[in-house]
């Protein structure tokens, strides 16, 4: 090797080492020159009651010259709301402009001099799991509490939306800080929920605050003696408990602020139906049935709570009922590839195979990847004898889904259109995902069968014989009949 060669490769070397350490010193310092820009949006929160008394304390952040974003519970209660920016100075919010109490946001009105609010940006885009952020929050008696962390999950829960999971802790005091990704952007807004001793922290996804309808100002002596006769927001405040314990998939924690949130407003379809949906995740379907039928008499265009039907009374095997909550929900939805696909599923179990083939293949026309609605498709193709369709049908689920069973669906189709060096590759593959799978080598057997391939025939035979499998007999058979 030349000399000027290695010094060359010396050199590349030694440069990318230097990249590497300039990424890393880049990596430390970004964190620390994000909280300084973002920090002055921050605020922190004091209410007080008619007598001057503090009711609670809480964070909030700018996202225009006059407008401070935090959770409703932090204002609840209360008579008179102060924001202290980072710097000490003092304002008295004006009012309440909008409130979403099932996402538990108040966007606060409050007039400060020009040049002292530092709105931050939102972006309605929702974090990837494993995405960093801080937050920064600025409770009371503090200059500004920082955390830092990860997305850990998004989760969605069925009939509410999204719910942001984080690693980064949320201090007493600093519910409805403004979760920021690193670029400085508003993703979420920190949450913590007390609730039977145990303190839950996640986040609002930062588009419901896109999502907010603005209104009238109104006083926030006047918002929360509304709240305080208005049956709706006693609920929701209940409600938003059972949203946090679902965050979990603690569903038997989260039950009893659904009843109660049904039980405080009989009107409120949203509570029905998440009382509905956790009675179903319990077990408990007849209830699930009840409380989702009633969701449903409130709010008859809502396909959710059709889904939940259906899913309830399929629990209970009343597949006509759901089947017909199925087919309700198509007609108000008809782009949900999982209602296609559980309508789908409904119709197989009432013997209704064509039906049930265009319900998978409407699913699958939405979702091209659903693998399992691939999977029932095939199945039903293969039960009607379609052997083509169901050709093509296992051949692409094997895309997303490579399991020994659909290889052996795909062998079993081909086998039946007598391309027996197709099927032979088909369960050889099975055999290889899963070597005990016997019905799978039992085809392999009965295909070199085909091929007049006796020896290879009589090693799947002795194989099946060892394992004491009953397919080792019917194998014999047609080896030797």
């Amino acid at each position: 090797m030349s000399r000027p060669f290695l010094m060359k490769t010396f050199f590349h070397s030694a440069v990318l080492v230097v990249l590497l350490f300039s990424a890393v010193s880049y990596a430390q310092d970004y964190l620390p020159e994000l909280v300084k820009r973002v920090k002055p949006s921050s605020v922190s929160i004091e209410t007080f009651n008619s007598r001057g008394e503090t009711v609670s304390r809480g964070s909030g952040f700018f996202i225009a010259n006059d407008r401070v974003i935090t959770n409703r519970h932090v204002i609840e209660r209360s008579s008179r709301v102060v924001i202290t920016l980072v710097d000490g100075k003092k304002f008295v919010a004006k009012g309440v402009l909008a409130v979403d109490g099932e996402g538990d946001l108040a966007l606060l009105q409050v007039d400060v001099p020009a040049g002292l609010a530092r709105p931050l940006p939102i972006v309605s885009r929702v974090p990837q799991e494993g995405e960093s952020i801080v937050v920064i929050g600025n409770p009371f008696g503090l200059e500004g509490s920082v955390s830092d962390g990860i997305v850990s999950a998004v989760r969605e829960i069925s009939g509410y939306g999204k719910i942001i999971q984080i690693t980064a802790p949320i201090s007493p005091g600093s519910s409805g800080s403004p979760v920021v990704n690193m670029y400085g952007q508003v993703v979420g807004v920190a949450t913590l929920q007390a609730a039977e001793g145990q303190s839950l922290n996640f986040a609002v996804p930062a588009q419901r605050i896109s999502q907010l309808k603005v209104n009238d100002l109104q006083t926030i002596a006047a918002l929360s003696a509304d709240s305080q006769r208005n049956k709706r927001a006693n609920a929701e405040r209940s409600y938003s408990q059972g949203v946090a314990q679902l965050s979990r998939d603690d569903y038997t924690r989260a039950l009893p602020f659904f009843e109660k949130a049904a039980e405080l407003d009989a009107n409120y379809a949203e509570a029905w139906y998440q009382a509905g949906f956790t009675y179903g995740a319990l077990g408990r379907h007849q209830d699930a049935l009840k409380a989702s039928k009633q969701a449903a008499k409130l709010r008859p265009e809502w396909p959710e709570t059709f889904i939940n039907i259906g899913a309830s009374s399929f629990a209970l095997s009343d597949f006509k009922e759901a089947a017909d909550a199925y087919k309700t929900a198509i007609r108000l939805d008809d782009d949900n590839p999982e209602t296609q696909y559980a309508y789908g599923l409904t119709l197989n179990r009432l013997n209704k195979s064509d039906e049930e083939i265009l319900a998978y293949r409407r699913a699958i026309a939405i979702k091209p990847d659903h693998a399992n609605a691939l999977e029932r498709l095939g199945q039903a193709y293969f039960k009607k004898k379609r052997w083509k369709d169901a050709i093509a049908t296992f051949e692409q689920l094997l895309i997303y889904k490579p399991e020994s069973k659909n290889y052996n669906f795909l062998g079993e189709s081909y086998f039946e259109v007598e391309k027996f060096d197709d099927a032979l590759t088909a369960f050889n593959n099975a055999v290889g995902y899963d070597a005990d799978f016997d019905q799978a080598r039992y085809n392999l057997g009965r295909t070199y069968v085909k091929l007049k391939n006796s020896a290879m025939a009589q090693v799947q035979y002795e194989i099946l014989r060892n394992s004491s499998s009953d397919w080792a007999d019917r194998l014999l058979v047609l080896i030797n009949p």
